[in-house]
């Protein structure tokens, strides 16, 4: 049988030939492609302004440099994310404060974010693992009252909602990522949504070189800048994949729904969130019992891959990484988010998988796990 991968871009013949058009015209960096795809991310979040870059870990870095965060400050994230959501806080100086992941959602524990508040701390960081949306109500709430920035990395979430409101819509700065595991993409890329026109023209100068330009030729700089800009190359594929966006979050969510279905809950693995209204099932990710089973993590990926299936990990809790052991963080610290990102696996999730290919990852799964399993 064909391979499986975990997951696919799906990327139409429009789409290609919107990206021929684009090298044809002899203008393929920043332009006119670069600027539609804002004005319609901006109608997508209800007219907030946006902002495109070359990826997501380039917004969330100019998202703490637009709230005002350096060095000094404390910024509190969870350990059980991709290692950018940490990386971008020490970019700017910062100090990445971890706290534990919450068991039921695998999202940041906001009552442990609360107690983790101290006089240095300037933002918060919540990541929507898997594209299901932290409770904004309570992130807000603590926001508010600890008069803290809210930097959302909804790198994985956009399409999602939290109580009918689209992410993106409201609350404070939202970077989503366009990489090309995501549900819509632009080969590489990402955007920030900003607060008001202030903030979004600090961002265009943060995302080249801090440069100001003026009608008569001249040119300043007043801040310090970087390079992140979006071609428009990335920009014709992205606004081929926004209209599609919620067709394809809907296959998701029933591709998802089938997992539910036919997974064999005798096997141990604890199942996400069953969450079909609010999360745009990015992800599906089971967590195997290894306590009970006579091989690996590795060894499952292996066997899977022997069968055709591909399957990933999505993700090791970062403080165990040699860069933030250094930090002092050590095993034991947030032992939630460890056990998740130990036993975590990514199995194969995107639209135009087949009924029939979920059903062949579960029996694939049960295959590989039941004679290794102890009783």
């Amino acid at each position: 049988m064909d391979f499986l991968p975990f997951t696919r871009p799906n990327i139409d013949e429009a789409t290609i030939a919107a990206v021929g058009e684009v090298l044809r015209s002899g203008w393929i960096t920043t332009g006119p492609k670069s600027r539609q795809l804002e004005a319609e991310l901006s109608a997508h979040v209800g007219g907030r302004p946006v902002r495109v870059v070359a990826s997501a870990t380039a917004a969330l870095e100019m998202a703490l440099q637009v709230a005002g965060v350096g060095p000094g400050d404390e910024v509190i994230t969870c350990p059980l994310s991709w290692v950018a959501t940490a990386n971008v806080i020490l970019k700017v100086g910062a100090k990445p404060v971890f706290v534990d992941a919450d068991r039921a959602s695998r999202n940041i524990d906001l009552d442990l974010a609360e107690r983790a508040i101290t006089p240095r701390t300037r933002a918060i960081i919540p990541v929507d693992l898997a594209g299901l949306p932290v409770d904004r109500d309570r992130l807000y709430d603590i926001a508010k009252r600890h008069r803290l920035r809210v930097i959302e990395d909804a790198a994985q979430s956009m399409g999602a909602n939290w109580r009918g409101r689209r992410i993106g819509s409201f609350g404070d700065l939202v970077s989503f990522s366009f990489h090309a595991n995501k549900n819509m993409t632009s080969g590489e890329g990402g955007c920030l949504v900003l607060n008001d026109e202030d903030e979004a023209r600090l961002f265009e100068k943060l995302r080249l070189q801090g440069v100001t330009r003026h009608a008569d030729g001249g040119m300043d700089v007043d801040v310090l800048g970087g390079k992140a800009n979006m071609t428009d190359i990335a920009a014709a594929i992205g606004l081929g994949q926004l209209p599609r966006l919620e067709g394809f979050n809907a296959r998701r969510r029933e591709l998802a729904a089938l997992y539910f279905r036919h997974f064999d809950r005798q096997l141990g693995c604890e199942l996400p969130l069953e969450d079909m209204a609010q999360s745009n099932w990015h992800m599906f990710q089971p967590l195997l019992p290894l306590d009970r089973m006579s091989m690996d993590r590795g060894e499952f990926i292996a066997r899977m891959k022997d069968l055709g299936i591909g399957v990933g990990v999505h993700y090791p809790a970062m403080h165990l990484f040699t860069l933030f052991r250094e930090m002092g963080f050590q095993p034991g610290d947030f032992p939630v988010a460890e056990d998740i990102g130990r036993r975590t696996v990514t199995l194969p999730l995107f639209p135009t998988m087949a009924d029939e290919d979920v059903e062949r990852v579960c029996a694939a799964v049960s295959g590989v796990l039941k004679p290794v399993l102890s009783v």
